[in-house]
């Protein structure tokens, strides 16, 4: 029997299904919370916000476009929560990217590799931490809407369509936004890798 859609679900909750509802909060918690964590570096703040978003759906479902996937609605709104969060807090954000990035530009690594890639050599565990580190301050130094971009293209796997929608611009902006992210972070990495050389005794 094939699984009903979000948009199934979020109907049969309207025609006074509670269970459905629950059913779509249980299907998408942990993807949301994993989204909101990486704009709050905060726990306690992302399963608020996660809450929170629920919570507006719960209100909100009966306004929804239901010919749309309920999906980038969600994550819409999750975006938002986590955007007045940061307000709220007037601080920076920290993204937690914990994966590998080489030193080598000739070894053809791309970004995506970046944060997804996982080999780790047993011996380079120190080394790795380091890049990390490096990558974490980098994301931290961008401005928010070139790694908001990032996060949503190369962590969740939006298309850029959907981009578009959650983030709240053109499709045009999300092409030229993400590549503008690209290079503005291949940029500081760069300079993060010489200055850390050069502290070095």
């Amino acid at each position: 029997m094939t699984a009903p859609t979000d948009e199934q679900l979020l109907q049969d909750y309207l025609d006074g299904k509670e269970a459905s509802f629950e059913l779509l909060v249980r299907r998408h918690t942990s993807e949301l919370y994993q989204f909101v964590y990486k704009f709050t570096s905060n726990s306690a703040a992302a399963e608020d916000v996660v809450q929170e978003t629920f919570l507006q759906v719960y209100r909100s479902a009966a306004s929804f476009d239901r010919s749309r996937r309920l999906k980038p609605w969600l994550f819409t709104i999750g975006a938002n929560k986590a955007r007045d969060y940061l307000r709220r807090q007037s601080r920076r954000r920290e993204v937690a990217f914990d994966a590998p990035i080489t030193k080598n530009e000739e070894s053809g690594q791309r970004f995506i590799d970046l944060l997804t890639g996982d080999d780790v050599v047993p011996d380079e565990d120190m080394l790795l931490e380091e890049r990390r580190r490096l990558v974490r301050g980098v994301m931290d130094s961008m401005p928010s809407k070139l790694t908001e971009v990032l996060i949503l293209a190369y962590y969740h796997r939006f298309p850029y369509r959907e981009i578009a929608e959650i983030v709240g611009i053109p499709l045009g902006t999300v092409k030229s936004r993400l590549h503008a992210a690209i290079v503005n972070f291949g940029q500081r990495y760069r300079e993060s890798v010489a200055a850390a050389g050069e502290d070095r005794p």
